[in-house]
């Protein structure tokens, strides 16, 4: 077989322009949205998709104060109580911990700072560099504001 299995649509292992071409993973638009926290399960999808988000969330805690900043790491317990996440403020300072059962509320505040950059949008803009015969290409990440 060439290219691809038979019937299967799945790239052959010879083929090595077909794995380079492979799609990425779409991410959800989460920016400026608030999640719905009805109850555990939710609560921890929730933080789980914040520690994936590339932007600052707002932390609404159960005593009414608010947290706002990047999620940076997560550690899941077997309870709300055992569990917490790590922030870097958006106003600087040290890192925070806020435990899951002081979650009272969670918004993607943040710009994501990484929509709508993707590996093929990089990948087409070196070739078309190249096509235009640049030597010594050097693409550099855009700026972040």
């Amino acid at each position: 077989m060439s290219g691809r299995e038979a019937g299967r649509g799945v790239p052959h292992a010879a083929d090595p322009d077909a794995v380079e071409l492979a799609p990425g993973t779409a991410h959800p638009k989460l920016e400026g949205s608030v999640a719905a926290l009805a109850g555990e399960d939710e609560l921890r999808a929730a933080l789980e998709q914040a520690f994936d988000y590339r932007g600052d969330v707002r932390i609404t805690c159960q005593d009414g104060s608010h947290v706002e900043g990047y999620i940076f790491d997560r550690r899941p317990g077997s309870s709300l109580a055992d569990s917490y996440v790590r922030l870097l403020p958006k106003d600087g300072g040290g890192k925070i911990s806020v435990s899951y059962l002081d979650v009272a509320g969670l918004a993607f505040s943040g710009r994501d700072m990484a929509a709508g950059k993707n590996w093929e949008t990089w990948v087409r803009n070196y070739w078309e560099r190249k096509a235009a015969g640049e030597t010594n290409i050097s693409l550099q990440p855009e700026t972040l504001e």
